[in-house]
C-alpha cells in the first residue's frame, strides 16, 4: 500500500500524484484521461475505459465436445464480446459442439466460419442487460418448474415432465448472463455504473442466482423420476404436493426478501423463511415414514423426490440468509 497526501492547488482544487509504477503499467501519462468512481467514502480511479468491443481467442485443437463447449461458454461468462476459436483444421464435430455452446447462450451467434476458424460475437448490448430482470426471470421460471414438476407426478403426465426438463435450459442460459454481468462488475466499476447496482449487490444478486439454478436442477430430476414413476397413492401425493408448496412458499418468501426496498421488510420476511425451513425439515421426516409402506424401487424414487424438494428449501433459506445480509447497514 503506498499513501500520498492530498494537496491544494489554486486555492480551491485538490489534486493527489498517482504512483508511477501503476501509471506505467495501466499506461497512464500526462493527459491520459481517467475515470473516478464514487462508492460511499471510497473512491475508485481507473484509466478511461476503452469501449471497443472485447475479442478473445482460444485455440481448440485439443478440445472437442463437452469440453469445448464449457470452453466456450466460460470465454462468454468471462466477458469477451467477440470470441474467435482457431484450430488447423476444425471438425464436424467441433462446429457442432461450438453451435450446442451458442444454443446455450443467450443473444451470442455464429458470426464466421472457415475451415480453421469459428468466429461468435454477443450482438447483446451489455450496457442494457439487468441483473435484477435475470434473477427475476430465473425466479419465475424456476418456481413454475417445481409446480409443474409436481403436476407431472401426481397425474402420470408426460408431457408436462418433458417440459419441465426443456426449461430447465433457460434457467441456465440465465443463469451464465448473471455470471457475465456479475464478473464484469468486479472488472470495471464503469460497470456498476451503468447497472445501476452496487459491486455488493451484485454479488447478492449472483449468490441468490446460483440457488434458483440449482432449484430448477432439482425440479428437472424431479420431473425426470416422475417420468418413470406409475400412479402413486394418493396419501403420499398430497404429502408431496403439501411439502412443495410449504419448500415454495419458502422460496418465494426469500426471493421477496432479497428484492424488498425496506430493510425491515426484508428482515422480517428473511427471518420468517428461514424458520419455516425448519419446519420442513420435521415435514419431511413425516414423509418418509409414509415412504417405508410401500414398495422398494418406488419408495427409493419417491425418497429422492423428498429430498429434492428439502433440497429446495434449504436453497430458499440461502437465499433467505443472503436478503438478511444484504439488508444489514453497511459499515
Amino acid at each position: 500500500m503506498e499513501t500520498r497526501k492530498v494537496q491544494v492547488t489554486g486555492g480551491s482544487t485538490y489534486t493527489v500524484s498517482l504512483p508511477k509504477p501503476w501509471a506505467t503499467e495501466n499506461g497512464v501519462s500526462a493527459g491520459t484521461t481517467v475515470e473516478f468512481y464514487p462508492e460511499d467514502d471510497a473512491l475508485l480511479l481507473t484509466p478511461q475505459s476503452d469501449t471497443e468491443r472485447k475479442r478473445g481467442s482460444l485455440d481448440v485443437s485439443n478440445l472437442e465436445g463437452e469440453r469445448l463447449t464449457r470452453a466456450v461458454m466460460t470465454m462468454y461468462v468471462s466477458g469477451f464480446d467477440v470470441i474467435e476459436l482457431e484450430a488447423g483444421r476444425i471438425t464436424t464435430d467441433q462446429r457442432n459442439a461450438i453451435r450446442d455452446a451458442t444454443q446455450g447462450l443467450v443473444g451470442v451467434e455464429v458470426l464466421e466460419e472457415t475451415t480453421d476458424s469459428v468466429v461468435i460475437q454477443d450482438l447483446l448490448d451489455s450496457s442494457e442487460l439487468s441483473i435484477v430482470n435475470a434473477v427475476s426471470r430465473m425466479r419465475l421460471i424456476a418456481g413454475s418448474m417445481l409446480e409443474d414438476a409436481l403436476t407431472a407426478l401426481v397425474e402420470n403426465d408426460d408431457d408436462v415432465a418433458e417440459d419441465v426438463i426443456r426449461r430447465d435450459d433457460d434457467v441456465d442460459r440465465l443463469w451464465l448472463v448473471v455470471s457475465r454481468i456479475f464478473r464484469a462488475t468486479l472488472r470495471s466499476p464503469r460497470a456498476a455504473e451503468e447497472l445501476g447496482v452496487s459491486r455488493e449487490d451484485c454479488f447478492d444478486y449472483h449468490s441468490s442466482a446460483r440457488q434458483l439454478e440449482r432449484v430448477a436442477d432439482h425440479a428437472a430430476k424431479i420431473a425426470t423420476l416422475a417420468g418413470k414413476l406409475e400412479e402413486i397413492p394418493s396419501g403420499v401425493a398430497e404429502a408431496l404436493e403439501t411439502l412443495h408448496e410449504d419448500a415454495f412458499a419458502v422460496l418465494e418468501k426469500s426471493m421477496d426478501a432479497l428484492f424488498a426496498e425496506e430493510s425491515e421488510e426484508a428482515n422480517r420476511l428473511g427471518h420468517e423463511a428461514l424458520a419455516s425451513v425448519l419446519e420442513i425439515d420435521e415435514h419431511t421426516r413425516t414423509v418418509d415414514d409414509m415412504l417405508r409402506e410401500l414398495e422398494p424401487i418406488q419408495a427409493q424414487s419417491l425418497g429422492l423426490i423428498v429430498d429434492s424438494l428439502s433440497r429446495c428449501a434449504d436453497y430458499g433459506g440461502n437465499v433467505a440468509e443472503t436478503a438478511l445480509q444484504k439488508a444489514t447497514p453497511r459499515p
